[in-house]
């Protein structure tokens, strides 16, 4: 699992990547922080413009969007239920 680290209010963070996607042309990574058992995850989405030379992530919070983005998630990984 790949793991990458964010900068957030100057303080470093880091997140194992459990899959990504991209709906109606945006990016969405699906993060962790632990690789076992019950974690807590982050559905990220890419904020970034193209000449951006670092990505830019937000949170996503919006319940619509939420709910739709972890539908497409749950689907691609079969084995897990994100709870909402």
């Amino acid at each position: 699992m790949e793991k990458i680290k964010f900068l957030a209010d100057g303080e470093e963070m880091e997140f194992f990547v459990l899959e990504q996607t991209r709906v109606n042309g945006t990016s969405y990574i699906l993060v962790t922080d632990s690789e076992e058992g019950d974690a807590e995850c982050l559905i990220l989405k890419d904020r970034s413009e193209r000449e951006d030379t670092d990505s830019i992530y937000e949170i996503v919070e919006d319940d619509t969007e939420l709910a739709a983005v972890s539908g497409v998630f749950e689907e691609l990984l079969e084995d897990i239920e994100i709870e909402r």
